[in-house]
């Protein structure tokens, strides 16, 4: 494989993945039940899967512009923050309940992402201050804007 179609293959490989977990999402929130406690989801993963087969069809006819691709170092840097996410979809949320594990998965990838320095408590009490906020406005957009189930379950 050429230095060139590199960085196509992964932006294919990439949207690909993507397509396929969106249309995944879309079909379990159009087959689940009770069909009220899904709708929001299914407007949702129906924009989602819609922007996703976008990004694929342009990736796999070449219409992107896809830069350098991602070095082995990127990857070892996204790392971190994909096993977060993959702990939280396949276990923290549904043993810990939506609102817990989102809390807990959003303050370790803060923590993990934000440059300032870990040895000084004023950035712990601003990371703590960032995830309390993060807390209220997911709480507030599904609980009380919305009035929707929280994301329960989805991925089971």
């Amino acid at each position: 494989m050429s230095d060139h179609s590199l960085p196509r293959f992964q932006h294919c490989l990439a949207s690909g993945v993507i397509a396929a977990v969106g249309i995944w999402v879309a079909y379990i929130s159009y087959t689940q039940q009770p069909s009220e406690a899904f709708l929001f989801p299914r407007l949702i993963s129906t924009v989602f899967v819609v922007l996703a087969l976008w990004t694929f069809v342009k990736a796999v006819m070449g219409w992107t512009k896809v830069g350098h691709g991602l070095s082995g170092r990127d990857l070892t840097w996204l790392a971190p923050g994909l096993i977060v996410a993959l702990i939280y979809i396949f276990w923290a949320a549904k043993a810990l309940g939506f609102y817990t594990a989102g809390t807990i998965a959003f303050f370790i990838l803060l923590s993990f992402y934000d440059p300032a320095s870990h040895h000084r408590a004023k950035t712990w009490i601003k990371r703590v201050i960032i995830t309390a906020g993060f807390l209220v406005v997911m709480y507030g957009l599904f609980a009380k804007l919305l009035k929707v189930y929280t994301p329960r379950e989805i991925f089971f």
